[in-house]
């Protein structure tokens, strides 16, 4: 898990979000634990009280569950309710590249056409692309 000190994000959002994309993305599955509070706090070096902020936060958006005297349980997650969830994601992050764009003077086919060049490049694991 990577911390950013300097993120203009709070340490518990941060930790919040990268459990959540875990989550959304199969990487944690149902029924599994997250790491103790104690233990994250830990590994993080951060406060307990920021663990169980990011903990609390994951409970309240209906991702884990807290079981008495084990700590946080990843819940069954709703298939239509994941891709709802990835769509949103999608639509933030077209949302800030649309700003960029602007912010750069590109045109829309510019634009478009960065978008159709991406989605042709191999992932970060370097596998080929896929069709979207």
């Amino acid at each position: 898990m990577k911390i950013l000190q300097n993120s203009g994000e709070p340490i518990y959002v941060q930790i919040a979000d990268q459990f959540k994309e875990d989550i959304l993305a199969g990487k944690m599955k149902q029924g599994e634990y997250l790491p103790s509070i104690r233990s994250l706090a830990k590994d993080l070096k951060i406060s307990v009280i920021t663990t169980m902020k990011a903990y609390e936060q994951l409970q309240a958006e209906g991702l884990v569950t807290a079981v008495q005297g084990k700590g946080f349980l990843v819940n069954a997650q709703d298939s239509q309710m994941l891709r709802e969830q990835h769509l949103r994601r999608v639509e933030e992050c077209l949302m800030g590249a649309i700003q960029a764009a602007r912010i750069a003077g590109m045109t829309r086919a510019e634009l478009i056409e960065t978008l159709k060049t991406l989605t042709q490049m191999p992932d970060e694991g370097g596998r080929q692309p896929h069709e979207i």
